[in-house]
């Protein structure tokens, strides 16, 4: 005949049963622990035991009124313990059955690879979103590192010729990739290949009319063109400053310096600058 109502969940509880080895003792132990002998069903000889007049429980003592002896069969039924559960079926359960903190609840993950499958829980749409990290957002997962900023105080710079600039004090360097004390210059790590983005600026005294003063950045010893940040003097004895900054493709094992050029009819000081950078992601 139809069922009225809902539906019993009867297909994901079942109690359990508990067999006791028997002694002339009326002391034993319970699997479960209970709040009292009414939750319950205590049989002997296969007949049935009053709560309270024949035994009594609590947590995992049982206490017999009268002792057993060795040939008595005796076991228990949990009553109000539901033991196991079952799965529902695979697909039966909906967005309206779970809570958001289930996956606000897990262990979080620390590295996320470009193909690795990311959920995340849209506010304003009060839904989950899956995607792959390469279609979510540019750089999860990043650091930012390799990553450093070192600094100069004052440096001979000889007229019209290029020049190597020689940030010697180091304040940043987390994978140790700069060079503050030999070459002046940035290493990309092994397997730290990406874009990065660099940045440096400087300054000049002694300047004179219509003298010239350009700061470029050098890849793998190579100037790049597209990077050279260059000033003018209108009026005599004037200190000039430059700034740059870029982005670079880099592999393991390439390497960024900065080098300047001044052509004021003599050597000149340059100093009170930085050079740093980060990477951006790998790409």
């Amino acid at each position: 005949m139809p069922f009225i109502g809902n539906q019993p969940a009867l297909s994901y509880t079942s109690f359990a049963k508990q067999d006791f080895t028997t002694s002339a003792t009326t002391s034993y132990t319970l699997d479960h622990p209970v709040t009292n002998e009414n939750e319950i069903a205590l049989f002997i000889n296969f007949v049935r035991q009053e709560p309270s007049t024949a035994y009594t429980a609590s947590n995992t003592s049982l206490t017999l009124t009268s002792a057993t002896s060795a040939s008595d069969d005796m076991y228990a039924i949990f009553l109000g313990k539901a033991i196991q559960t079952v799965n529902p079926p695979s697909g039966s359960v909906g967005s309206s059955q779970v809570a958001a903190s289930i996956i606000t609840g897990q262990t979080a993950e620390t590295s996320i690879a470009t193909d690795d499958t990311v959920l995340i829980h849209d506010t304003s749409a009060g839904a989950l979103r899956k995607m792959t990290r390469a279609n979510f957002v540019s750089g999860v997962g990043e650091t930012n590192k390799p990553a450093f900023l070192a600094t100069m105080s004052g440096q001979s710079v000889s007229d019209n010729t290029y020049t190597k600039l020689q940030f010697g004090t180091e304040v940043v360097d987390t994978n140790s990739a700069y060079d503050h004390s030999t070459n002046y210059r940035f290493t990309v790590p092994s397997g730290e290949g990406g874009l990065y983005y660099f940045t440096a600026q400087m300054q000049c005294g002694g300047m004179v009319t219509n003298s010239r003063l350009q700061m470029v950045f050098a890849k793998n010893g190579t100037r790049d063109s597209t990077t050279f940040s260059r000033d003018y003097a209108p009026t005599n004895s004037l200190t000039l400053y430059v700034v740059s900054s870029s982005f670079f493709n880099l592999s393991a094992g390439d390497y960024i310096e900065v080098q300047t050029l001044q052509a004021s009819g003599s050597t000149q000081t340059a100093g009170y600058g930085q050079f740093g950078g980060y990477k951006v992601c790998t790409v």
